[in-house]
């Protein structure tokens, strides 16, 4: 067995004011003390889940992206809304199924993340 595990998701930001007011308030994550200029390390707020870091580093969007975080939640539509009046943009993909469990959304840099109902 192994002893390693996921302790934090680096995403490259342009910038790292605008994407930590927004993945704070999208995943109730708080920022780590002694913070950097070019680097803020979110954590959650209850204390369970992997670290979310922003990495002030310009890099080009890739479409598709090779990664992208799943969000879950039990309240999908209340979620979207509230994800899109923080600053996220629905992301249209035709070869989106009509009954997926996900919406695609991008941050405010364009990255891209689904919004899974757990539901289902």
């Amino acid at each position: 067995m192994t002893n390693v595990r996921i302790g934090s998701i680096v995403l490259r930001v342009a910038d790292l004011q605008r994407q930590t007011a927004f993945w704070s308030a999208a995943l109730d994550y708080v920022p780590r003390e002694g913070q950097s200029d070019d680097f803020v390390l979110l954590r959650p707020r209850n204390g369970v889940g992997p670290n979310l870091s922003l990495d002030l580093h310009h890099s080009e969007l890739s479409v598709p992206p090779r990664l992208h975080l799943d969000l879950y939640t039990d309240d999908q539509m209340h979620e979207v809304s509230r994800l899109i009046a923080l600053g996220a943009s629905r992301v249209e993909w035709s070869k989106r199924p009509v009954d997926a469990d996900y919406v695609i959304l991008a941050d405010p840099e364009g990255n891209r993340f689904c919004v899974i109902d757990t539901t289902r």
